[in-house]
């Protein structure tokens, strides 16, 4: 069972280490983490999406909860909510499989962003199942390097927002 939890955090240097470390100590694992600045320079947002029994999820809730740091936290599962990853791909390419993979970025909806003779620059911005479909699609084809910013998320607009 997966769980995405927003956490919104006061802006100083330790509390990622601090979220972490309490993850580490508990051994829950952390499958994807993204933090960033929200609109306010104070506050932090740190998108983090675990895994685990109905059991573990509810104790990373409390044990997150009780953090001094931790401004507000907020649970949610992936159909309650939209997320998105950012995936930047480097691809070596030649003449005969050039045209497959501008073929296959159009039909993604990936977008080549830089190019030299012999490599390309992929970036997609999209669900991360998708960006895993993407991954997969290249594996035929030298992929040279993978770089990926995490799940971000947030929960789906309601008629109550």
């Amino acid at each position: 069972m997966k769980r995405i939890y927003s956490v919104l955090v006061e802006n100083r240097s330790g509390v990622l280490c601090k979220v972490a470390g309490l993850f580490s100590r508990r051994c829950f694992n952390i499958d994807s983490l993204a933090v960033g600045e929200t609109d306010d320079r104070e506050v932090s947002r740190m998108t983090i999406v675990s895994s685990g029994d109905e059991r573990t999820i509810e104790q990373i809730e409390k044990q997150l909860n009780k953090k001094l740091d931790v401004i507000k936290v907020k649970t949610f599962d992936e159909i309650s909510s939209i997320s998105r990853e950012l995936l930047l791909m480097k691809v070596k390419y030649n003449k005969s499989n050039r045209r497959d993979i501008m073929e296959n970025c159009e039909i993604m909806n990936a977008q080549i962003v830089d190019m030299s003779k012999h490599t390309m620059l992929i970036q997609m911005c999209d669900t991360p199942e998708r960006i895993q479909l993407l991954i997969s699609m290249f594996k035929s084809v030298s992929i040279v390097e993978v770089a990926r910013t995490g799940t971000l998320a947030l929960p789906k607009c309601s008629e109550t927002d």
